[in-house]
């Protein structure tokens, strides 16, 4: 019932762009230059992340990213799905339904990489997973800032949460994961150096969103 909830009933009049990459890629500091930039056009952005954007989903993610913590896999995954389906359900779809555009960082392709590619449950298990958590809803536009392992932990901070104390195997895993996932949709992602200055990948952004928005 659940699943098919949003799919028969959303009429979507807005846009739904995400940004994903391993931790330390930038990914967050393009998240907000865009909604910087599409706020300065005048477009009715909303800006959210993920885990969290809901007092619910805010408290997941202090439990998935609390370093103290031992998560096994399935547990890990049916957070994170639980987080992505009160965000969707309770923020998402009625701000698309408004006509609004929904920047986020991070959604479902984090999780096919990371409990997917990273963990190794099955994909087509998290795929049909991730569908009910949704209801299939799908970004219109996703930003992949890909970075090398050696790059991500040279910009990490010091005080890393539970996830960022994987191994370097862990994260190859994930980034090889991100890029097999552009690669299977390469009409929805846009892959992006980010080992490249800020402002250069941002011009990329740029550039993408405004052919997006017919400018």
């Amino acid at each position: 019932m659940f699943a098919f909830l949003y799919c028969d009933d959303m009429k979507k009049k807005g846009l739904f762009i995400t940004f994903e990459g391993i931790d330390g890629s930038g990914k967050t500091t393009q998240w907000k230059l865009t909604g910087r930039y599409l706020r300065r056009l005048g477009y009715p952005v909303l800006m959210l992340r993920e885990p969290g954007s809901t007092p619910l989903s805010e408290r997941i993610r202090r439990i998935l990213l609390d370093k103290r913590l031992s998560v096994n896999a399935t547990s890990e995954l049916n957070l994170y799905l639980a987080a992505r389906a009160e965000l969707v359900g309770e923020v998402i779809v009625p701000a698309l339904r408004r006509g609004e555009i929904v920047v986020c960082d991070r959604f479902h392709d984090s999780t096919m990489a990371y409990q997917g590619y990273g963990r190794g449950i099955d994909i087509n298990l998290i795929n049909k997973l991730n569908d009910l958590a949704t209801g299939a809803v799908r970004p219109d536009l996703t930003f992949l800032v890909d970075i090398d392992y050696r790059t991500s932990l040279s910009r990490r901070k010091k005080s890393s949460d539970r996830l960022e104390l994987e191994s370097r195997a862990f994260f190859n895993r994930v980034r090889s994961g991100f890029l097999a996932l552009a690669r299977k949709e390469k009409g929805r992602f846009r892959v992006l150096d980010g080992r490249e200055a800020i402002d250069t990948v941002f011009d990329e952004v740029i550039a993408c969103l405004n052919r997006k928005l017919n400018r």
